[in-house]
């Protein structure tokens, strides 16, 4: 039986699904039977992600950790989460899964890492949880790549509108937001905008394109990894017989 990859989405419904897209639009496929067996588990009640880590609100980690047993228990070995702020918590989900869990940022900077990162300067773009987390910024350093984040004016009356519209399914006033979010960065010396958050790539293609080329998706980067996982497996099993 072909390996299976889980899915854990929701967070929100709409970066799943565009993850879910990407997914089968990048796999190499020529038929039904080539693409990657999921499980999907969507689980939009977790408790949300940044009154958790700003409010003192409930920690979203019990749900992520039996979200992670039901994935487990439906045969996935190898587990991806589209949604960044949630790995806040990821040092402590990690140890519990019996399976490979793949960290987005990894798959992002392994991505950026295949390009030519000489001189580059990244601009960070993602929620304010994120942005806290570190994980990105922690990546760029041991790169020695040189990172600036979205300022808080731009954050607080660009980006974060941005979001909470794309997860009300208002894409046409998300997407002059972040264009203005994406400029101020390239303005101030990016070289490349890292949108690290699966909301921000679910417009970018209604990007001016000359902003949307500066731009990098960590969506296409978690697909493109799970795909690798997948090719991976179907040569160890092609080995093996």
């Amino acid at each position: 039986m072909s390996p299976k990859l889980g899915v854990l989405g929701g967070m929100g419904p709409m970066a799943t699904v565009d993850f879910l897209h990407k997914l089968v639009d990048r796999t190499p496929a020529q038929a039904d039977h080539e693409h990657i067996p999921v499980i999907v588990h969507s689980v939009p009640q977790l408790p949300d992600r940044m009154q958790a880590i700003f409010d003192n609100g409930a920690s979203p980690l019990p749900k992520l950790m039996e979200a992670i047993e039901t994935l487990q228990a439906a045969g996935a070995v190898c587990i991806a989460m589209p949604c960044n702020t949630a790995h806040y918590w990821y040092e402590e989900f990690e140890p519990s899964a019996k399976v490979p869990f793949l960290h987005i940022a990894d798959t992002a900077l392994a991505a950026i890492d295949s390009g030519n990162l000489s001189g580059a300067c990244l601009g960070l773009m993602g929620t304010r949880g994120t942005l806290k987390a570190g994980f990105y910024q922690k990546r760029f350093a041991a790169r020695r790549v040189d990172c600036m984040i979205t300022p808080p004016d731009d954050q607080q009356n660009l980006v974060d509108p941005a979001i909470k519209a794309i997860k009300a399914n208002d894409l046409a006033r998300a997407t002059p937001l972040i264009e203005r979010a994406v400029e101020r960065l390239l303005e101030q010396g990016a070289t490349s905008v890292v949108l690290a958050c699966t909301e921000l790539p679910v417009v970018l293609n209604r990007l001016k394109p000359e902003l949307a080329a500066h731009c990098i998706d960590v969506t296409i980067a978690l697909a493109d990894a799970c795909i690798g996982w997948w090719q991976s497996n179907q040569n160890t099993n092609n080995r093996s017989h």
